[in-house]
């Protein structure tokens, strides 16, 4: 009897599935996706051009020539009538020959084709294209260029890459019939749900395909547009990306709020009072005459001191109630993201790694690869009835029947979240974190025991406060005390708060008093004034985003999606657009110049709202509500008109950015800023005649520290520490050598001392400013 063959994503989620279908089934991975947009050209056929992004030119009788037919030819109204528009075209990945060689040889003999990628957008993409490469007779896989979506084109494909040929098959494969090619999706990798996953198989959704495609095209009609722009006014090697930028944004402007921030003073007045009884307690400066007070500077605090002092301190009212705290409800990816930063310092992007890990399945000992978590792409707090049933049946078992709800408790998901799609929830709870970490690393272990915990408390009863309020009388002014002492538990028996209140989501924070008994008063009581206490402060700027800040601020504003958020961030602080000081963002000289001429090119594409839009538009097209070609066309027709005007109007730190500040050194020319391979600087417009010359570049200390900073790995989590080497300073990380990744300091957090620039490692080009040449940049 022929087997059937299952193809995933990776080898530790093949490994993880094989020992659950049986013999009937071999698994493989296709590592990853197999087809994608070409590496050298756009690879999109856009209005006017031709796949490679070249011009169309169409010679027509009386037609203008050169430039001027050009852009006539790009601005004629784009309409969808020709299917090709926007079409990209794939092409196998390089080095990916071999893999579907072995793919189309198994496909052949076996019985049916279960593609079982993540259940996702981009999990149905590469379901797709190993549908299409799979079904397509081919001797040389690699060849396969035109393949675009399920369609078979005419044209002749492109020539591969040497490196893409030399390990194509070379034998040719029969197709596959496509009617024995299936779907399956599963949200946990369980008995179960795999059973029930075959038992529904499907075909491949080209709605949600649709959408994965869309948003591929989109971020590479910006990539690709953008990116030379950019390279021509700033510096080569520079990068736009649609999301990226927006986030870019986000941290950019957060920065010149900062900067632009002016403390204000004000004052608080706290006094210890004496109830006759312990403890004593604190109470703060209230109302003044029934009304809210504010003050503003010591000459008022001083006053209001001199005047309660002498005054009679008498309790006005006691107020008794019981308050709750609810639990939070299971993780979706952005709290998962939010937790693990807050409570453990990793960052988004190693949160995912490890959680892509528990997903796949990790070695048990006798038990072999398990799978410990559910998918972790997910903004879903929607639960399987299976799993409530068995965490209901955890609960009364380990913490007693107390910490049980009558009923289970229900959570809403955000809008347009995903319901077929579950929590980030543990595949087993009775497998308690304690059970598995002998097999498990130190990381993943702490990343599983949060996501167990946070499952476990979601189920539990909320913890009872009582709750007391006193205010008391001091002449004209009222203070208050508030006190709230744990009557039960509940939920926080398994999901303890984070000590510090900035480290707490919103509805976890810390309601003033939260923690401190108050004595026994009665209304009418006089008190005795132990101490007062005037406090001067100032108000503070908005604090830099961290990964989670960061994580929650793209969530609340509809930036990215659960799959993306990690990667986003990961970008932009690769680009050397961002850096981390103490886990918190800043922009780099770079990152906030970048940001500053895109936005103002492309104010609508760099637009927050805009981004959020187009977000929506591709859940409707995943929807079936959207035609994917619609979405991109409204995309580009706003977009060409900003990337037209940018070509010409952008300005160039390349040429010279005006100041409008005089030289210091000549007080004739004006000084530009510049940019050259050690950075930003200022020179005089009249160079050569004038050869004043400033470096823009931070202050740097000149020694360097070997001591941890607070910067953490992105591979293990473990802090990095400043290091020196023959190359200069370095970030390493402390775990070594068990772990020994680096990261090179970039702009901003850099130790090792820059010098200024020489004038003579500039070359001189042959474009002018004030008439005259200015230094070119390398």
């Amino acid at each position: 009897m022929a087997r059937s063959l299952v193809i995933v994503e990776s080898p530790a989620k093949a490994k993880t599935i094989n020992k659950y279908l049986g013999r009937n089934f071999t698994v493989k991975a296709s590592i990853g996706h197999v087809m994608d947009l070409p590496k050298k050209t756009i690879g999109i056929r856009l209005p006017g051009e031709d796949p490679s992004g070249r011009k169309k030119r169409k010679k027509k009788k009386g037609a203008k020539k050169g430039a001027q037919a050009e852009e006539k030819n790009t601005k004629k109204p784009i309409t969808l009538d020709d299917d090709k528009i926007f079409e990209p075209t794939l092409q196998i990945i390089a080095g990916k020959g071999k893999v579907i060689s072995d793919l189309r040889k198994a496909a052949h003999s076996a019985e049916a084709v279960y593609l079982a990628g993540d259940p996702d957008r981009e999990g149905e993409a590469i379901s797709a294209h190993l549908a299409m490469v799979l079904s397509k007779p081919s001797k040389y896989p690699e060849q396969e260029a035109s393949v675009s979506r399920f369609k078979k084109k005419d044209a002749k494909p492109e020539e591969p890459a040497k490196a893409e040929a030399e390990d194509a098959p070379k034998k040719e494969v029969v197709a596959i019939d496509p009617k024995k090619i299936f779907r399956v999706t599963f949200n946990e990798i369980t008995p179960k749900a795999i059973r029930a996953a075959f038992d529904k198989p499907r075909q491949v959704d080209s709605n949600l395909v649709d959408a994965q495609q869309a948003r591929r095209v989109l971020d590479r009609i910006v990539g690709y547009k953008i990116s030379p722009i950019l390279w021509d006014k700033v510096r080569r090697g520079l990068s736009a990306g649609r999301v990226q930028t927006v986030a870019l944004r986000l941290i950019v402007e957060r920065e010149l709020a900062i900067r632009a921030f002016v403390p204000q003073e004000y004052w608080t007045i706290h006094a210890m009072l004496d109830a006759g009884q312990p403890p004593l307690f604190e109470a703060k400066l209230f109302k003044h005459n029934g009304e809210d007070i504010e003050v503003k500077n010591q000459e008022a605090a001083d006053k209001i001191v001199a005047a309660v002092s002498k005054a009679k301190w008498q309790v006005a009212s006691v107020a008794q109630k019981e308050k709750k705290r609810n639990p939070p409800p299971p993780f979706t990816t952005s709290k998962l993201q939010q937790a693990a930063y807050n409570r453990l310092r990793y960052t988004a992007k190693r949160t995912m790694s490890l959680a892509q890990k528990l997903y796949e399945g990790v070695e048990l000992g006798d038990e072999g690869s398990v799978a410990l978590i559910t998918y972790m792409r997910t903004d879903s707090v929607h639960v399987s009835n299976d799993a409530l049933a068995q965490v209901r049946e955890l609960i009364p078992e380990r913490f007693g029947a107390n910490y049980l709800p009558e009923k289970p408790n229900f959570y809403k998901s955000k809008k347009d979240a995903q319901e077929a799609h579950e929590a980030v929830r543990p595949t087993d709870v009775m497998r308690a974190p304690e059970d598995v970490r002998k097999y498990l690393d130190e990381d993943l272990f702490k990343l599983y025991q949060l996501i167990w915990q946070r499952f476990v408390a979601s189920q539990m009863l909320p913890a009872i406060f009582d709750q007391t309020t006193i205010d008391i009388n001091a002449g004209d002014y009222t203070f208050r005390a508030t006190g709230s002492v744990q009557k039960f538990d509940g939920y926080l028996r398994v999901y303890q708060l984070p000590a510090s209140n900035a480290d707490r989501d919103d509805d976890e924070k810390d309601d003033e008093g939260e923690g401190r008994a108050l004595p026994q008063v009665v209304e009418g009581q006089v008190l005795r004034l132990d101490k007062i206490r005037p406090d001067q402060h100032f108000t503070e700027p908005p604090p830099r985003f961290n990964d989670a800040t960061l994580v929650k601020e793209l969530e609340e504003d509809g930036i990215g999606r659960p799959s993306t958020y990690a990667s986003i961030i990961s970008t932009i602080v690769e680009r050397e657009y961002v850096t981390k000081n103490q886990g918190r963002f800043s922009p780099t000289m770079l990152g906030e110049r970048v940001s500053t001429l895109l936005v103002k090119s492309f104010e609508d594409i760099f637009d927050v709202t805009f981004t959020a839009r187009l977000e929506e538009e591709l859940d409707e097209i995943e929807e079936g509500k959207l035609p994917w070609r619609e979405a991109v066309k409204e995309f580009w027709e706003k977009f060409v008109v900003d990337l037209d005007k940018a070509g010409d109007e952008m300005l160039s730190y390349k040429a010279g950015i005006p100041t409008g500040k005089k030289c210091e050194k000549c007080g004739q020319g004006e000084l530009l800023e510049r940019i050259s391979r050690h950075g930003f600087f200022l020179g005089c417009s009249r160079y050569p005649d004038c050869d004043f010359i400033q470096d823009l570049s931070p202050e740097l200390p000149e020694e360097a520290s070997g001591e941890p900073k607070t910067e953490y790995c992105d591979n293990c989590g473990k802090e990095m520490a400043i290091k020196r080497g023959r190359f200069g300073t370095f970030l390493a990380c402390t775990g070594y050598p068990d772990c020994k990744t680096t990261r090179r300091l970039v702009q901003g957090t850099r130790i090792a001392h820059q010098p200024l620039l020489r004038l003579s490692e500039v070359q001189v080009h042959a474009a002018h400013h004030h008439g005259h040449q200015m230094p070119e940049v390398q």
